[in-house]
């Protein structure tokens, strides 16, 4: 019972800021106005959704910046943490695998600001890269900035910032393989890659697969602070996602109502992703994030 009154304080926080909040989804329903409330604002029915319903221009460039990231992140970011954790379970020696993960996880406690600030002095115009170009008469190289290569840039900050810190759960799954599956491969025969095909591989499967489900579940949520620091050097066209767009019709355009909207049938969507993969995941056998 007393381990039941350590767990208040923190249903309390839960409910309180993710719970309670969720009646603020009211707004996407009414032609909210903050100096009146939501109990006084009037309602407005569906009129909030034709962005949704009639293809509004910015919402489909945000849409299509948004799905084209959620396939880039999960293509590229998703699978980086499994191959580095594939190849820090390759190492020999447990004291140089403790000192690579430490600097490995270090990364994941920077501040998108002091990321985005890092690589703006590594590869801005004078840049730590540009000025090495130029002492060796060489020409420079726009990165930072480009539109063309935001979404290659975003995609390696993410990278960077959290692929070490994702190798904690596959390391940990890996540390409970049992050796005798790799001595008994080795004695028949099974090379260094085929004892990773069919000793590690597998035991990382349900990992992988709860881990691919809650990604689908925040699919469409692909880095906001990252992306809103970093808006103004490329333009909306290339940057905006779901999230700074509700930011910027709702909280600096005053568009309330709007914004709400986009941001219920985003969390709705995600909801169904998850659904959708969990049921997926039953029919191939595995438990996914619940059992049906």
């Amino acid at each position: 019972m007393a381990l039941f009154w350590f767990a208040i304080p923190g249903l309390i926080v839960l409910l309180l800021f993710h719970y309670v909040p969720l009646l603020g989804n009211a707004i996407a329903f009414q032609d909210y106005q903050p100096y009146i409330g939501i109990m006084h604002s009037p309602w407005s029915g569906l009129d909030n959704f034709d962005v949704l319903f009639n293809g509004d221009d910015q919402f489909l460039r945000a849409l299509v910046n948004t799905l084209q990231l959620t396939l880039i992140q999960v293509v590229f970011v998703f699978p980086a943490p499994i191959l580095l954790a594939l190849a820090l379970n390759s190492l020999v020696s447990e004291r140089i695998k403790k000192w690579v993960q430490n600097v490995l996880y270090l990364p994941h406690f920077l501040s998108w600001v002091v990321v985005v600030a890092l690589f703006q002095q590594m590869l801005g115009n004078t840049g730590m890269l540009n000025l090495f170009l130029q002492a060796h008469d060489v020409g420079t190289w726009n990165i930072i900035g480009n539109p063309e290569l935001f979404k290659s840039l975003l995609t390696s900050q993410v990278i960077w910032k959290d692929t070490g810190w994702g190798t904690i759960l596959f390391l940990a799954a890996l540390s409970r393989v049992d050796n005798d599956l790799y001595e008994a491969a080795a004695m028949d025969g099974a090379s260094r890659l085929r004892q990773t095909w069919h000793v590690t591989l597998p035991a990382l499967r349900g990992l992988v697969i709860l881990l691919l489900i809650l990604r689908l579940g925040d699919a469409l949520s692909v880095g906001f602070e990252q992306i809103l620091l970093q808006q103004g050097g490329v333009g909306l066209e290339n940057s905006e996602v779901m999230d700074t767009y509700v930011y910027n019709h709702g909280l600096i355009g005053g568009d309330w109502g709007v914004s709400a909207a986009v941001g219920l049938v985003k969390g709705l969507v995600g909801v169904v992703l998850v659904l959708g993969a969990n049921k997926v995941a039953h029919l191939f056998g595995e438990e996914g994030v619940y059992k049906s």
